[in-house]
């Protein structure tokens, strides 16, 4: 059974690689976390393939897709939808907005009010929309991927600390190494999205998300990892370390990335591999550099140094 379900995953990555090739730990790293049921922020330049590695990942999972272009101007209700009245019956109906969707695609989340960013994350969190006292769920698997521009600042609305803890990874695409560019220039290696092939029905995710919790975590890899979460809170540059939120996070997407490894454990290398997409947006570092990635980065390796691995008996 086990060897069925790692089959499946290698197919999913597989697929969505023939859309996006060149990036298979990208596509590995965010297939996690759709397994775990998280979110994922993408802090990328535009035109490295965000978009595709999206509807590539809708098709391959047959789920419905939708793309948000967020604006200044966008206000919450061209998100979640909005009532209105029914002249003919007298009543209020609820029309509803994009976020009524399997996956979505929030282009440049940092682009528009916190207003708007607020009612996006909340109903990440929730898993529901309320609108006029009423409720209304959303999709089981309803996977946000957001995005947002490292390097231009003006105009825009950076998220809160609190905000970013919503999302499950940080990841960057970054640009393709110098011969995968070259077969996309040459157009040889890359398919439409139009010819992906459908792996995983609505029915064989929910089995998948299930698996994951399955995955066994030894007490002595639990311990390492709330050694990493402490640590984040005690070293010299961090104003804000780790929070037990973000400490379950880490858990969760290290037992669907084990999965991602057709491995039913966790180990301290899948704690480590994962470390840098799980703390990256939560750190807050004092001296205002917590918009330095270098910063961030050295401080991430100092604390894995730090850091005692267990020893496996």
């Amino acid at each position: 059974m086990d060897e069925q379900i790692f089959d499946k995953i290698q197919q999913l990555i597989n697929e969505v690689e023939k859309v996006v090739f060149g990036k298979r730990e990208i596509i590995q790293m965010t297939v996690a976390a759709l397994l775990a049921g998280g979110h994922v922020l993408f802090e990328d330049i535009p035109g490295v393939g965000k978009t595709q590695l999206v509807k590539a990942l809708a098709k391959a999972v047959e789920s419905d897709y939708a793309r948000i272009q967020f604006t200044p101007d966008l206000l919450p209700n061209d998100i979640l939808g909005v009532s209105i009245f029914n002249s003919e019956t007298h009543q209020f109906e609820f029309r509803k907005g994009a976020i009524f969707t399997s996956i979505l695609l929030a282009d440049e989340i940092n682009r528009t009010t916190p207003r708007t960013q607020a009612a996006l994350l909340e109903a990440m969190s929730e898993g529901h929309v309320t609108i006029d006292n009423q409720t209304y769920p959303l999709s089981p698997h309803f996977f946000v991927l957001a995005t947002q521009n490292p390097i231009e600042y003006e105009g825009t609305f950076p998220l809160p600390e609190a905000q970013l803890d919503r999302f499950l990874f940080r990841l960057h695409i970054g640009y393709p190494d110098y011969e995968n560019e070259l077969q996309l220039l040459l157009g040889e290696k890359q398919q439409s999205v139009e010819d992906i092939r459908p792996i995983l029905s609505d029915r064989a995710l929910s089995q998948l998300k299930e698996t994951v919790k399955q995955v066994y975590i030894d007490e002595q890899v639990a311990r390492y990892a709330l050694d990493l979460v402490r640590n984040s809170r005690r070293h010299n540059a961090v104003e804000l370390g780790i929070s037990p939120r973000g400490a379950i996070a880490f858990i969760q997407g290290a037992k669907a990335f084990a999965l991602t490894q057709s491995r039913m454990f966790v180990t301290p290398a899948d704690l480590q591999k994962i470390m840098p997409a799980v703390f990256g947006h939560r750190l807050l570092l004092k001296g205002g550099l917590a918009a330095s990635s270098e910063k961030n980065a050295e401080v991430m390796e100092q604390i894995l140094q730090q850091t005692a691995v267990p020893v496996r008996r």
